[in-house]
């Protein structure tokens, strides 16, 4: 199976000071790849070099298509981009704010159909969130915005999603359920995702693969459909220092080893 996303050595600098040193990574068609790693390891970096925001060296392909030096409209039929807070401002209903997920599709005078206006008004009825449809999108909270953003980027319909700590605003139980769609979606439509997490646990719970990122370089990379507690501890413990792995109805939960 050809790789839908392919990284080949990518390299990103503040100044004199490179916090990436070569990365090379690449994501199937229907993969749920997590980025994992402590702050300061270059997780949000990665996803900013890759979406333009920041000045880079190497190569982005998405479906063999190179998209590393491409205009920001193109770039975007190939990858979109949710951020850990939202900057949209108010001023427009919660519904448009989906919309705009269109522009990269959409001529410079064009509107979206009412076909794509359905489709939007259903993503938002995913999230709970097809009652405040027409509410100003200012008014949301923090939660609901993070929400109505990745409604935006699900519509983008770009076949790569990047995505950098989305959950961080919501609760327990809204996190899952982001997850879990956003899992589902990739999987169902065959696009991949590269996502950033805090928690190894969300990570475990919903991704298909860990990659372990520490001093600007991949540490190492897990399929989690093969590994083991113990591949898990290991891996893990380089990161984050002295965990255990537990395992409880198929599902992996990592704990803070206790100090005996």
């Amino acid at each position: 199976m050809s790789e839908m996303l392919c990284l080949n050595h990518i390299c990103v600098s503040y100044g004199s000071r490179q916090i990436l040193h070569g990365i090379d990574l690449s994501l199937q068609p229907g993969e749920f790849c997590a980025l994992l790693g402590l702050n300061g390891s270059g997780k949000s970096t990665l996803l900013h070099g890759l979406c333009g925001f920041l000045p880079m060296a190497g190569q982005v392909q998405v479906n063999g298509i190179d998209c590393t030096r491409m205009h920001e409209k193109k770039r975007a039929q190939l990858l979109s981009f949710l951020p850990q807070t939202p900057s949209l401002a108010g001023g427009r209903t919660t519904l448009d704010a989906v919309l705009m997920g269109y522009n990269a599709q959409l001529g410079l005078f064009d509107s979206p159909s009412a076909a794509q206006r359905q489709n939007a008004l259903a993503i938002l009825g995913c999230f709970g969130l097809a009652d405040r449809a027409d509410v100003d999108f200012g008014t949301l909270s923090q939660g609901q915005k993070q929400l109505v953003l990745l409604a935006r980027s699900m519509v983008q319909e770009a076949p790569v999603m990047l995505m950098d700590e989305p959950d961080s605003a919501l609760d327990f139980t809204n996190r899952h359920h982001m997850l879990r769609l956003i899992r589902d979606s990739i999987h169902s439509q065959q696009r991949c995702g590269l996502i950033t997490l805090h928690d190894p646990n969300f990570a475990m719970a919903y991704c298909d693969r860990l990659v372990l990122l520490h001093g600007g370089v991949i540490q190492a990379q897990i399929t989690m459909a093969s590994a083991s507690a113990e591949e898990l501890r290991e891996q893990l413990s380089l990161l984050y220092g002295p965990v255990e792995v537990l395992s409880y109805g198929g599902r992996f939960f990592m704990v803070e080893k206790a100090d005996l």
